[in-house]
């Protein structure tokens, strides 16, 4: 599988750094999009994700990096983030850390925030798996072709798990495709008149959490911390982190601080 959508000269446009972008460019459309409609300006959004996503993408470089010190001989070949190597959940823990932050310094409800990235951060994450899909990574062990045929997956997949003259097991194909329904369970739940703020939130982390955690066990290039797969511990840590939230907003009054009911708040700085 060609890593590279095309070449000229010495410029090489890779598939991962375009969808990452891509992913990127929804994700922020759909949060404004969602924004707006509870009057929160533009600006303040627009900007707060900005920096998310920067150091979202530092993060996520930081933390493959920590885990893989050995292959790298300077500070310098530890910058090359063109040439893969991000971990999500350093990405996430950044991302998240940078929305906090800004939102305590300008006095808004951080966790209204996290609401409407909710479904977008899963969306992202369901187009940037097709990046590790043309780098020939993020799959599980060695299998047979007749058993990617059996999966009645597309040719194409099943030629780029042919890494080498061996089939691996597309478990970037599963995330994916958890991510996106995911996706589509969180935008369904965030319309329902019972959700309440920061639910939309823990759902996330848990649904992330269970796929990644199930999925990371079938990972032959997992970041390791000792015996255990680091993105496993990750991954329950959320989903716990989740079930806290989904259990301090499960004890507010049935119709006390739902997301919608917020819709006409005009927010001031």
């Amino acid at each position: 599988m060609n890593r590279y959508i095309f070449e000229i000269g010495n410029f090489k446009l890779e598939w991962y750094s375009a969808l990452i972008i891509v992913a990127a460019m929804i994700g922020i459309t759909m949060v404004l999009k969602e924004a707006k409609r509870y009057k929160y300006p533009t600006e303040f959004v627009f900007n707060m994700l900005f920096w998310a996503i920067i150091f979202g993408i530092v993060g996520a470089r930081a933390y493959y990096v920590l885990f893989n010190l050995e292959l790298y001989d300077s500070f310098w070949e530890a910058c090359k983030i063109w040439e893969g190597g991000l971990a999500i959940h350093g990405g996430i823990i950044a991302g998240v850390l940078v929305i906090l932050l800004y939102c305590k310094k300008y006095k808004v409800r951080s966790i209204r925030m996290l609401d409407f990235l909710a479904p977008t951060m899963l969306l992202a994450q369901a187009i940037g798996r097709w990046g590790n899909f043309f780098n020939g990574e993020a799959h599980g062990p060695a299998t047979t072709l007749a058993h990617l045929q059996n999966l009645h997956i597309p040719e194409f997949i099943i030629k780029g798990m042919n890494i080498d003259g061996i089939y691996y097991t597309p478990t970037f194909l599963y995330e994916s495709i958890w991510c996106l329904v995911g996706f589509l369970l969180i935008l369904i739940i965030r319309r329902l008149k019972i959700t309440k703020v920061g639910q939309p939130f823990a759902l996330y982390l848990m649904w992330y959490g269970l796929g990644r955690f199930i999925i990371e066990a079938m990972r032959t290039d997992s970041l390791m911390l000792g015996g255990f797969k680091m993105a496993q511990i990750v991954s329950v840590i959320m989903i716990f982190v989740g079930l806290i939230i989904i259990m301090i907003t499960g004890r507010k009054g049935r119709y006390e601080d739902l997301y919608d009911q917020d819709e006409n708040e005009v927010i001031r700085f």
